[in-house]
Parts: structure tokens; sequence; C-alpha cells
């Protein structure tokens, strides 16, 4: 690693004055980070830890959204009750990530602000149309995701909570890299309030997490394996590498979809 300052505050303002300084980043679980920084892939000269910040943290029901804090560990949204019985999807998508150790310590906020392209975060983001809070402003998940590890944040902005649409029912269908715990090609699929059937992926475009409208046109007629068998899936835009073609990934994407029809039918 570089050298670097570190400051561990509690209040958000403090973190978001000393996120001002030149060259400094935010630290949430460092799941991500710490790794980058041992390969001194990046050199910020400040890190500025939110662990340390309480109002980031919790999980709560608020009418027909579930509200969970940037905060918050993927260990706490597997194991919570309120999650459980709102979006039981979400139970699902957090209780895979990675292993114990990474659950303990990697944060939602993290994982949305990071946006890495086999995350799994994003695609329940995406799929439930959520609201991500930060202490500036609020971004519609169709704003946020920009590409490759980047997203609408600005310089200083800190994902203070995500607002979850409670859905009919969800599913996450994780098809992971064995090796490193990552989506290959993951779904996430929710049936909403309003009838319609939306469907997120991860893992597999070259342009990092989407929506499948082909999938959710379909599926929102008749939600049905046959339907999803129906629907055309291109390889065009589909991530290549040593792990699997942009034909394989195109055929993940129906094979992990039918799989989450099956797990709400």
């Amino acid at each position: 690693m570089y050298n670097f300052e570190f400051t561990r505050p509690t209040d958000l303002s403090v973190a978001v004055d000393a996120l001002k300084t030149e060259g400094a980043q935010a630290l949430g679980g460092g799941q991500t980070l710490i790794p980058v920084l041992k390969q001194r892939l990046a050199a910020p000269t400040t890190l500025v830890d939110l662990s340390g910040i309480e109002s980031l943290k919790g999980i709560r029901r608020m009418g027909d959204m579930l509200v969970i804090g940037g905060g918050t560990t993927h260990g706490a949204v597997a194991g919570s009750g309120d999650v459980a019985s709102a979006i039981a999807g979400l139970t699902e998508l957090a209780s895979k990530i990675g292993d114990p150790q990474v659950r303990n310590r990697g944060t939602i906020g993290g994982s949305i602000a990071n946006n890495d392209p086999a995350a799994c975060y994003p695609s329940a983001v995406l799929a439930l149309g959520a609201t991500i809070e930060t202490n500036a402003r609020e971004i519609a998940a169709a704003d946020f995701f920009q590409g490759l590890y980047t997203t609408s944040l600005e310089d200083g902005e800190v994902i203070t909570a995500v607002k979850f649409p409670i859905p009919v029912a969800s599913t996450y269908q994780k098809f992971e890299q064995p090796a490193s715990r990552f989506s290959l090609t993951s779904v996430f699929l929710a049936k909403m309030q309003d009838g319609s059937v939306r469907v997120g992926v991860t893992g597999a475009g070259a342009d990092g997490v989407f929506r499948h409208e082909g999938l959710e046109q379909a599926l929102s007629a008749d939600f049905s394996a046959s339907a999803v068998d129906g629907v055309s899936v291109s390889a065009q835009g589909m991530s290549n590498d040593l792990h699997g073609t942009p034909e394989y990934r195109a055929n993940l994407v129906k094979v992990m979809t039918k799989r989450a029809v099956s797990a709400l039918s």
C-alpha cells in the first residue's frame, strides 16, 4: 500500500467535510477498496472510514417501502426478519454474497457505490426500482448506474440509505464463479404491486447491471417458464472472458430467469 491518512468520524457531516479534501476516499466495509490498495491500483491521500457513523446503519419498514441504511452490512440484511417478510429476494441475495467474513464487513452502500459488474445488490436496486438517498439528494435506480464501476455519485456524496418498494414477491437466482463467489450471471426477479414483472441481471453485461425488457414484457403477460422460452436473449453486449463467452452468458440469463420463475410459482 501507499501511505495515507486515516480518519473514522462518528458524524456524517464530519465525514462529508473530510471527503472534500483532495485525494480523499470513502471506506465502507473495505471489501473492494482494501484489495485495490494492496495491489497499488489506487493511492488516496486520506481514507474516511464510514463504519463509525451509526446513522448510516439500520433497517426499517415505512409503509410500502423498506429502507436500508447505506452502512448496513450484508450479514445484517441476510439476518433481518423485516427484510425476509418484506422482500425475500433481498434475504436470498445478501446471504449469497461472499463468505461470512465478507458479509459481516461489506455494506450495501459500498457495494452499490462501487458498482462492480458482478456485484449482487445492483440487480435488486434496478429490478425493484429503488431510490438511492445520499447526503445531498435522492437518485432513481435507473439514473444511478452508468457503466462499469461508474455511478452518478459526485465527489463527496455518501449513500445514506436505499429505499426499496416492497414487491408482491421476489427472488434472487445466482450462478456464481466458484473461486470468487461473484456473479457469473445472476437474476433478481420481482413481481411488483402494479402487476408488472421486473428482471435485473448482473454479472452478464459488458456495461454492468441491466434490466431485460423482453423478459419483463413476456413474464408480465404470462408468468411461466414457457414465456421465457419464447424470448430471444442476444449475446450482443454480454461480457466475454475466461469464465464464459457472450453466448454462454446469454443462455444463462434465460436459465436463471426460468429458475426464478419456478421459485415463485
